[in-house]
């Protein structure tokens, strides 16, 4: 557990997946926190009964390409202050070479949502920071950033990849206003998305390819967003951190 008393930590995607594991450990960390939900309420109910105190849920649409600035100053408005942003939410959605149609409307959707909408919030993040003399970005990035994706979601991959050149701009920019941006590439985490095609292949076909033997839990990952969130690594700012239990070495 890393302190984050004080802190108010907005975490977009909150309440499934990476983004609920994230919650429940910044929470427990003495963080408040904002959670970013967009359509499934009953989700967010659930997580808010879990978390009476010190969370505060916003409803947004991150495919509409306003929706990242209204969830900015939504979630300002809760505290007056962000210290954190966490860059979860993304989406999955393939894009097929032959389907003219579809191709350009997975292109758009994983672009605005995978990249787009994080820009949005890190570009209000840091003229927030600039104000208050500092603070934390960290971006879910992928394992697809480094090594591409496969031939049905070479958007996603591409967006990833974005996302990684997003990070590190913003670090080497900004480090002189104590301004800190962090990525974070997953492999396989145990997910709800991830668990949709570990049914169809099989537990076993996945985790071979593993040298760890497992997929990764995602409270992995949150420990690992939450320690970044400290403060605990300031030089390190720029850098990608890998979770891939090995499958993928840089």
């Amino acid at each position: 557990m890393f302190d984050l008393k004080g802190k108010t930590i907005l975490v977009t995607g909150a309440t499934r997946g990476i983004g609920a594991a994230v919650v429940a450990e910044i929470h427990v960390g003495g963080a408040n926190v904002i959670g970013h939900f967009g359509r499934n309420a009953g989700y967010a109910e659930a997580m808010q009964k879990q978390y009476p105190e010190r969370l505060h849920l916003v409803r947004a649409d991150l495919k509409d390409p306003a929706g990242a600035d209204r969830l900015w100053h939504e979630a300002l408005a809760v505290h007056g202050r962000i210290d954190v942003l966490v860059n979860n939410a993304g989406i999955y959605l393939a894009s097929p070479l032959d389907d003219a149609t579809a191709w350009v409307r997975s292109w758009a959707e994983n672009i605005q949502v995978n990249l787009q909408a994080p820009a949005d919030l890190c570009r209000h993040a840091i003229r927030h920071f600039q104000a208050i003399g500092g603070g934390i970005i960290v971006n879910m990035a992928s394992r697809s950033s480094h090594r591409g994706d496969g031939p049905e979601h070479l958007a996603y991959g591409a967006a990833k990849g974005g996302l990684l050149a997003l990070t590190k701009g913003i670090a080497r920019g900004y480090a002189h206003e104590n301004i800190l941006a962090y990525a974070i590439a997953p492999g396989w985490v145990r997910t709800a998305m991830a668990e949709e095609h570990i049914a169809t292949v099989g537990e076993e076909a996945v985790t071979a390819a593993l040298p760890l033997r497992e997929v990764t839990p995602p409270e992995d990952v949150a420990a690992m967003v939450a320690f970044l969130a400290s403060g605990r690594c300031r030089h390190a700012t720029g850098c990608t951190v890998d979770i891939t239990g090995a499958e993928y070495v840089r």
